[in-house]
């Protein structure tokens, strides 16, 4: 745990490049968790405007507007409530696996997120990135969204670069 009361994930090796472990204690049932990860107005509220068919196969499609980055992949894994992956790619782009699960804990929630990254990619960066977007999910889920917090993200790549060496 770091000063400010942030804990990171992990990162490790590969055959084929990185693997990123975040994951987030949340204070809000499973059900609120699972909607800011699928649907519209709440992936907007966190993430970026889009979309997510909630079935194996279904088309994903994100757009983030301001840096001319969009997501257009499918849905590789789905279980209602619990578990969605797909790639973090557009076509002709290398995969690069996003696996969300979501399990209930308690009156909360656990939500753990793996990123996958090909060799010579860097997973510090995706991994801090990945962070900021988290602590804005959190603010979401109380009703206050937030800016990306670029504070963190310098905080968590730096952790992270350490972790990859």
């Amino acid at each position: 745990m770091t000063d400010d009361g942030w804990t990171p994930g992990r990162i490790t090796r590969s055959d084929s490049g990185f693997e990123g472990h975040l994951e987030r204690e949340l204070a809000h049932p499973a059900a609120a968790v699972w909607a800011m990860l699928t649907e519209p107005a709440s992936l907007a509220q966190w993430l970026a405007p889009g979309s997510i068919e909630q079935r194996e196969g279904g088309a994903v499609r994100i757009d983030f507007a301001d840096s001319g980055t969009v997501i257009d992949s499918r849905v590789t894994a789905f279980a209602p409530q619990r578990l969605l992956e797909y790639s973090w790619s557009s076509p002709g782009q290398p995969q690069r696996p996003l696996r969300w699960e979501v399990q209930p804990q308690g009156e909360g929630s656990r939500l753990s997120l793996r990123v996958r990254l090909p060799e010579g990619e860097d997973p510090a960066k995706a991994c801090a990135g990945f962070e900021g977007h988290l602590e804005m999910l959190a603010a979401a889920l109380e009703g206050v969204p937030i800016k990306f917090p670029f504070d963190l993200f310098v905080q968590a790549r730096k952790v992270y670069g350490e972790q990859v060496g």
